[in-house]
């Protein structure tokens, strides 16, 4: 043992797995375990996904009473169990308890659906629903098939059928809890069975669904793309519960908010909108109350704006967009007024319009708004409204306004102005011109009317003699038609009629002039004395003067002057004819 090496220390060394043997059998074990294990697991998953996607498709067709359709379904149980779908189609109700569907009612899916997603844990218990947080889906297009789709048998599903077919559906979906449904790109179709009308589509950027429940309400929170005036409609609401039977009375409630929508979409008028209110109905029929507020609201082809503020409560029909005003609240600068009437969708139905970019040929194209509408200004300001059709900025007249007409605006390529349409009547108190020398002949003819020569002929003399104006009116392609204008200011009336031109402000007017004062007490002074015995040539029907007149020129340049023509067939009036 002094100094001679050991047994043990001159053997080599062995490795650790092999001293260690059945360490390395028990983990190839193990490898292997986990091997066969992911191979069954991944088999299971594919024979699981036609499982799952009869499933799917089975709990729909239970939902909607309709034929389901799904091209492809896929799981993985990478993190959790993750499964997506794509091509999914749900139709119409085909059999539904009280409702008879005609088999070729629509060649339209109900829904379709490009793609979905979602992703779940592995952990659940049998007796536990799964919970799922989120479901994505893509490319959702809903088309709601119209009423007459639908005809109702006499004994109706009654409410005791719906609530057993509520629960089925409850009970049908159970084994999932879904907390919310992020939708991308969703478009919404309402159709109508209404000759001649066109259905109403939403393009829905963003849809969030929120606190779903089978056979109950949901949240949402949307975003909506409009088309005309473009902008983007931010609303939220409940929706449901989804009524099998007929989709379109499927309850919907809401606010929404619109911001700077561009009025310049319509042809003919300018300004930036903005609109908040809230709704509440069905997918059918909604009634709507809102606010809209455009400070800058002008007709474009005279550039005036004004500030323009509503509060309407409106009945639509979602099925082609066509709506009813009862009543509008308006206020135009700070002059009041109401509104009543229709808006109504017109498709376009020329033979060389072309289709929008991705429309087909034979799809039903819009072609603007028919505008229906009674307005009614109690007490309004005669300068607020001629604003609008003054190009200076300035209003011709100023005054109090009420007026009663009914106004019509086709749809159209032309601007606004030349298709709108008016009928009714007016009158205008305290009226005054906002020329100068326009009121300045007005106070003129106001004093010799009255017999007040010496005081018209004074540079100090008073302009400020307010008149009164009424007439009834007609307006077609932007030219005002008045057949009975009356305008009467201290010591003279005047009848006239003729017309009036918004573009350019032509005047061209006939009428007749009735002073208080004769002829003579009118001239005064010496060359008045003179004009006495001419005095009976004038007078008649108790006016002390009356003259033919007319009036032309433009509005910038008014032209006023006797028509002596007319004076020819005058006759001096006899004692025994004054009335």
């Amino acid at each position: 043992m002094n100094g001679e090496p050991s047994k043990d220390a001159s053997l080599p060394k062995q490795s650790f797995w092999r001293r260690h043997r059945w360490l390395k059998w028990a983990v190839s074990a193990v490898v292997a375990v986990f091997v066969a294990l992911a191979i069954a697991v991944t088999i299971a998953m594919h024979r699981a996904e036609p499982i799952m996607r009869a499933y799917i498709v089975q709990a729909l067709e239970d939902h909607f009473h309709s034929r389901v359709e799904l091209d492809s379904f896929h799981v993985s149980v990478a993190s959790g169990l993750w499964a997506e779908g794509k091509g999914l189609r749900i139709w119409p109700p085909a059999q539904v308890h009280g409702v008879i569907v005609p088999a070729t009612s629509s060649n339209q899916p109900l829904m379709s659906l490009d793609e979905f997603r979602f992703h779940a844990p592995l952990r659940f218990s049998p007796n536990a629903p799964v919970h799922i947080s989120v479901v994505q889906l893509r490319g959702l297009t809903v088309d709601i098939p119209p009423r007459s789709s639908f005809s109702h048998e006499p004994n109706a599903q009654s409410s005791g059928d719906r609530n057993g077919s509520q629960s089925a559906v409850k009970k049908a979906l159970l084994n999932f809890v879904i907390d919310s449904v992020v939708c991308v790109n969703t478009h919404l179709v309402i159709e109508t069975s209404k000759p001649g009308k066109l259905p109403l589509d939403f393009d829905i950027s963003s849809l969030k669904l929120t606190h779903i429940k089978a056979g109950g309400q949901m949240n949402f929170d949307a975003q909506l793309t409009n088309a005309k005036p473009v902008g983007i409609i931010f609303t939220t609401g409940s929706f449901g519960p989804w009524t099998v039977d007929d989709p379109g009375d499927s309850a919907v409630s809401g606010q929404y908010r619109f911001n700077h929508a561009n009025l310049g979409d319509f042809k003919g008028i300018a300004g930036t909108l903005d609109s908040t209110g809230k709704y509440q109905g069905t997918l059918r029929n909604l009634i709507v109350d809102g606010v809209t507020d455009t400070p800058d609201f002008q007709l474009t082809h005279f550039g005036s704006p004004m500030p323009l503020h509503t509060e309407f409560h409106a009945k639509v029909d979602a099925t082609d967009g066509d709506t009813w005003l009862d009543p509008v609240n308006a206020t135009l600068g700070q002059s009041q007024f109401t509104v009543n009437g229709e808006i109504v969708r017109v498709p376009d139905t020329s033979p060389g319009t072309k289709p929008p970019a991705g429309q087909s040929a034979a799809a039903p194209r819009m072609k603007g708004h028919d505008i229906s509408l009674m307005v009614d200004i109690a007490h309004g300001r005669m300068a607020d409204f001629l604003h609008l059709v003054s190009s200076s900025g300035t209003p011709l007249l100023t005054g109090t306004l009420a007026m009663k007409t009914s106004l019509e605006i086709p749809p159209g390529k032309e601007p606004v102005h030349q298709r709108m349409k008016l009928k009714g009547e007016f009158t205008v108190d305290d009226a005054e011109f906002t020329d100068a020398k326009i009121q300045q002949r007005i106070g003129d003819l106001s004093l010799r009317g009255q017999g007040q020569p010496k005081e018209a002929k004074q540079e100090d003399a008073e302009a400020d003699v307010r008149s009164t104006m009424q007439s009834d009116f007609q307006m077609t392609n932007a030219v005002i038609a008045l057949p009975n204008l009356k305008y009467s200011v201290p010591g003279a009336d005047i009848d006239m009629t003729g017309t009036y031109g918004l573009d350019g402000g032509t005047l061209n007017f006939t009428g007749t002039a009735r002073m208080q004062a004769t002829i003579s007490q009118m001239v005064g002074g010496w060359k008045g004395f003179l004009l006495k015995p001419a005095d009976r040539f004038f007078k008649k029907d108790g006016a002390g003067t009356e003259v033919p007149i007319h009036i032309g020129g433009t509005r910038e340049r008014p032209d006023f002057g006797i028509d002596f023509h007319g004076m020819k067939a005058t006759s001096p009036e006899r004692p025994d004819n004054r009335q």
